[in-house]
């Protein structure tokens, strides 16, 4: 089998065992959070931080969910690591933003963040302040999901099915999942061009 059949077999392997509930959750948090007047936060690095600014995009014209992502302003963000450090970028950009009970966070990570491993702490250490303001919290992630699946209100864990491809299928299905959720008759308000 060739490269790209292994791949796109992964990839169809990954659309068999995707939960069908978790996404589903994610979805009602989604319309709820719009019926109350809430705000989506979108949060992602590396390339998940791309997926981010494209979600919120999403979100904000198809969802008519207002919507952000701190990895849009790069000044800010910026500064903020520069005066504040990187673990606690988010959480300051979030505080900064007024985070509330009414808002929804959105984590796009490969591994979900994880403090004991010094991965992606910025996205643990903004998860424990939204916790602590009442925010709900939804994700996106791969592996075991790290602090975002055990934090989260609702999450949806893309498998491992192929360990020498976990990022590329990880954030490959961020889109297909959050381009499903934009597109669910409970949540899209603004039908798509094409």
């Amino acid at each position: 089998m060739s490269f790209t059949q292994q791949y796109l077999a992964a990839a169809a392997q990954v659309i068999e065992q995707l939960d069908h509930n978790a996404i589903d959750a994610i979805v009602q948090l989604v319309v709820e959070t719009r019926r109350r007047g809430g705000r989506l936060f979108v949060l992602g690095v590396g390339g998940s931080a791309g997926n981010a600014s494209h979600a919120v995009n999403d979100f904000r014209k198809i969802a008519g969910i207002e919507s952000y992502a701190p990895t849009d302003n790069v000044s800010e963000l910026t500064a903020r690591i520069n005066d504040e450090g990187w673990d606690t970028a988010f959480a300051k950009w979030l505080e900064g933003s007024r985070l509330n009970e009414k808002d929804l966070i959105l984590i796009l990570s490969v591994g979900g963040g994880h403090r004991p491993l010094n991965t992606s702490v910025n996205l643990v250490v903004a998860l424990e302040y939204a916790k602590e303001v009442g925010a709900k919290i939804c994700g996106i992630v791969g592996r075991d999901g790290g602090f975002t699946a055990q934090v989260a209100d609702a999450c949806a864990i893309v498998p491992t099915v192929a360990p020498d491809a976990v990022t590329p299928l990880t954030e490959s299905f961020q889109a297909v999942i959050w381009h499903l959720i934009v597109s669910h008759p409970e949540v899209q308000v603004e039908r798509t061009r094409w």
